[in-house]
């Protein structure tokens, strides 16, 4: 489904007679046909983006979507979804956005999560501005706790199992 939206947004067409292109296609141009319609500008599509010396990643799309500067990301489900089960897709649009505006000078405000289901089922998730801000601060402590994380001391098992067996 991926490939079939990148490829609408550069333009340059794809097809995929597989399987599983046949199923992802009618997915995508759902998508194009509701999801991406608001889109009056397209900045890019699968950006590799970063915020230097902390993290990386590709945004699926960033574009001009009803005239605010947004981060969008596609997503393909078996089912429908809640918004309490995305969460994580919220503060990796977070995550882009602060990226895209450090690297780029944007000021992206809105983040949208688009999912389409194999029966044709379209969702999007929208937040923007004060909520953008939320989720910002959210993936902020989520790195935060990462970095403290990875700064404890790790465990020498194979220390810990001659300690054990000295012991023993």
């Amino acid at each position: 489904m991926h490939k079939f939206l990148e490829k609408h947004i550069t333009g340059k067409g794809y097809d995929d007679l597989t399987e599983i292109g046949k199923e992802a296609k009618p997915m995508a141009q759902k998508i194009i046909e509701i999801g991406l319609a608001p889109i009056s500008e397209w900045y890019g599509s699968e950006i590799m983006i970063h915020y230097p010396g902390l993290y990386a990643g590709s945004t699926d799309l960033a574009c001009l979507h009803n005239d605010m500067e947004t981060i969008v990301d596609f997503k393909q489900a078996n089912r429908p979804k809640n918004q309490e089960w995305i969460e994580d897709y919220y503060l990796q649009i977070a995550a882009y956005a602060m990226a895209h505006d450090y690297i780029y000078g944007s000021s992206i405000r809105q983040g949208i999560i688009m999912v389409c289901t194999p029966d044709l089922y379209f969702q999007e998730f929208r937040f923007q501005d004060h909520d953008m801000r939320t989720w910002k601060h959210k993936w902020l402590k989520r790195l935060d706790e990462y970095y403290e994380i990875m700064r404890e001391p790790q465990i020498d098992t194979a220390q810990l199992l001659t300690e054990f067996e000295q012991d023993s």
